[in-house]
């Protein structure tokens, strides 16, 4: 079979998967005013809490590998309260070229919350990631949202030898950019993250943002800053334009797990009853 013949069958091949889904306020709940799925992308809406209506994803293809293509839009409402996460750890597997493509917009209007709070994403040996996560925020929404990366399963005494991760967030409120950042790992990954500069030996971190309030930042930090006793791999944060920015790393996906889950909690989230299913 010829070159151009197997890429054709390849990308034919390749799953999609777009979840579309905006929220209102109606009698003073949060309710779905737009659901729109599409590919192997499902969102369900257990109602596991009262104060907040909660979506969770799921990948009917069981994981993502080079040439997926998958998008996840969220647009919530004045006034409305959203929790959205996964229904399990995201697998990255090989690819044998093309990258895994994920993008994230997120709109929250004035008075409106939402909790990100995606379980792990882990990347297999040679897996390829790029994804972008865009917010934007108005000037009297809430955001607390957080994303881990897991690099192989030290549990099964894998590692991510070499593969792609670009993580790319942009944040802004009322059109101001307040928050920019891209993370970009490349080729032999394994051999990099020994270095002190880079994780130091870990294989697990995560980044948390909390914008909200600025009269209570100063706060929030305090509350994250006195369990450093208590975290088992390294967590820091730090504050500026009006949000809190915590960065997590720790030797493995457990430890980090356990560390992120404490940051929310001083962060006043609590994490979904799936994360500790």
């Amino acid at each position: 079979m010829l070159p151009a013949a197997k890429n054709q069958i390849f990308a034919a091949n390749r799953a999609t998967g777009t979840i579309a889904v905006s929220v209102k306020q109606l009698e003073g709940r949060t309710r779905r005013s737009r659901v729109h799925e599409d590919g192997s992308l499902r969102v369900r809406f257990p109602n596991a809490s009262p104060e907040a209506l909660e979506a969770v994803f799921v990948n009917t293809g069981g994981g993502m590998t080079g040439g997926d293509r998958f998008t996840i839009d969220l647009v919530l409402e004045a006034g409305t309260s959203l929790i959205a996460g996964t229904a399990a750890a995201e697998k990255v597997y090989r690819s044998n070229g093309p990258d895994t493509e994920m993008a994230v917009t997120l709109s929250v209007a004035d008075g409106a919350r939402l909790f990100w709070l995606p379980q792990e994403t882990i990347l297999f040996d040679q897996a390829r990631l790029s994804r972008s996560i865009d917010v934007d925020l108005a000037p009297g929404a809430s955001l607390l949202m957080a994303e881990a990366v897991v690099l192989g399963r030290a549990a099964h005494g894998e590692a991510l030898l070499q593969g792609l991760l670009v993580d790319r967030w942009r944040v802004r409120r009322d059109g101001k950019l307040i928050y920019a950042d891209t993370a970009r790992l490349d080729g032999a990954i394994s051999a990099k993250l020994g270095q002190a500069a880079v994780t130091n030996g870990g294989i697990a971190f995560a980044t948390v943002l909390y914008a909200a309030g600025a009269d209570d930042l100063a706060q929030k930090l305090e509350q994250v800053r006195v369990l450093d006793d208590t975290f088992k791999g390294e967590v820091g944060i730090s504050a500026w334009n009006g949000i809190a920015v915590a960065r997590l790393c720790a030797v493995d996906g457990a430890t980090m797990r356990q560390d992120l889950i404490a940051v929310l909690a001083a962060l006043g989230a609590q994490v979904p009853r799936l994360w500790l299913q």
